[in-house]
């Protein structure tokens, strides 16, 4: 009777490291894109907004270059501090910090250096109040959201929001040097729509933030309650968005545009509702794409009427 015995390269067969595009992708992704995506729409019309007509377009794409450093390097501290919940939850389980693609410490580096170089690119290319600005988001997101707000407070996304409204003034900053009132209630607008937008995805999510021990709207309270908020926040956004009218000059096609597609936001928020105190889940997620949808169109909506002679 004879005894194979494995060869010594079979019974320590080295791990094989991911390839560049992997690794690359992987980098990517700790910036969170769609998230990136959603702020930089909103940072496009400030701009527009502040030159009241077309802004240099060298400005445009530094600004933007500037942004998406700055949120890249924000969602992917927000990645390194939450790896341990990201473990817990289906819908963050292939996140390369859980999946072990990125090291933490690659992380880490990865995120203080994109942080770094977004103040720097904004000082250099726009000016000193934008990349106070940018740093501020990054602190605001990273600090008072993740550490601070997310794992102990039920209105986390409320304040924590906050930083998800920094785009509009960066834009506005960049083109201006200034902060006016037009900037502040479109940030008025992105702060009220955030918890609108995201507390349907808590429903939808509820038992996924519960294993993680989140304590988001949609875990600690019921579906009415949350259902209540979302319209209270809707209603909010709509009246919020409707004030750019007087205190930006905003135009006939604004107006009536906005109006409409404010309605139709409030109406999905209604029906969410009216599911809710029937006992019945409801289309959170439907709630949630029209969010995206109804700030994409009102961003398109900003900067189109910047153009326009009426």
């Amino acid at each position: 009777m004879s005894t194979q015995i494995a060869a010594p390269e079979q019974l320590h067969e080295p791990r094989q490291r991911p390839g560049f595009r992997r690794t690359v992708k992987a980098y990517v992704s700790l910036t969170k894109p769609r998230v990136m995506e959603l702020l930089l729409v909103v940072t496009i019309p400030a701009m527009f907004l502040a030159q009241r007509g077309m802004p240099n377009l060298w400005l445009v794409l530094a600004t933007l270059i500037g942004g998406a450093m700055s949120a890249g390097s924000a969602g992917a501290f927000n990645c390194y501090i939450d790896r341990d919940m990201d473990r817990k939850m289906k819908r963050t389980k292939n996140r390369p910090l859980v999946t072990g693609e990125i090291s933490d410490r690659g992380a880490l580096v990865f995120s203080w250096v994109l942080g770094v170089l977004s103040v720097a690119w904004l000082w250099a290319t726009t000016n000193w109040l934008a990349a106070a600005l940018s740093a501020a988001a990054i602190f605001f997101y990273v600090v008072i959201y993740t550490i601070v707000l997310k794992r102990h407070s039920e209105q986390n996304i409320v304040w924590g929001g906050i930083a998800g409204c920094f785009p509009v003034l960066i834009g506005w900053a960049a083109v201006t040097g200034t902060l006016d009132w037009p900037a502040w209630v479109f940030f008025l607008v992105i702060f009220l729509w955030t918890p609108a937008h995201y507390w349907p995805l808590s429903m939808r999510y509820r038992e996924d933030y519960a294993a993680a021990g989140v304590p988001m709207l949609g875990v600690v309270r019921g579906r009415v309650t949350v259902g209540l908020q979302v319209i209270l926040y809707t209603w909010a956004t709509v009246v919020a968005s409707l004030l750019l009218i007087p205190v930006a000059g905003m135009g006939l096609l604004y107006s009536i545009a906005a109006t409409v597609f404010g309605a139709y936001f409030i109406v999905q928020a209604h029906r969410l509702y009216g599911q809710a105190i029937r006992g019945r889940e409801g289309k959170p997620m439907q709630v949630f794409h029209t969010a995206n949808l109804y700030l994409s169109v009102l961003s398109l909506l900003i900067a189109i009427d910047a153009l326009l002679p009426f």
